[in-house]
């Protein structure tokens, strides 16, 4: 199965992922990419610098597999209701 590296950048600034994590293709790398994203918001906020981040996933190869960006996580969030009262 192939590794994949979530890298995350916030600006010009790039968080590198030095070990990555063994999946099984690129969707299940793009389900816990946005998993990652939700996690980090709930449990440091969204401030701007965040909202602004985007997570790249890598293959071994240093290929940019997918862009994530943290503002798209947050517009699909099936644990928020869509009608309000």
């Amino acid at each position: 199965m192939p590794r994949y590296f979530f890298n995350t950048r916030i600006g010009d600034e790039l968080i590198s992922d030095p070990d990555g994590e063994i999946l099984r293709d690129p969707d299940r790398a793009w389900e816990m990419a946005r998993a990652m994203i939700r996690e980090l918001l709930k449990t440091e906020g969204a401030d701007g610098a965040l909202l602004s981040a985007v997570i790249e996933v890598t293959d071994d190869e240093g290929e940019i597999v997918l862009e994530f960006p943290f503002t798209e996580a947050i517009l699909d969030r099936p644990d928020r209701s869509m009608t309000r009262h």
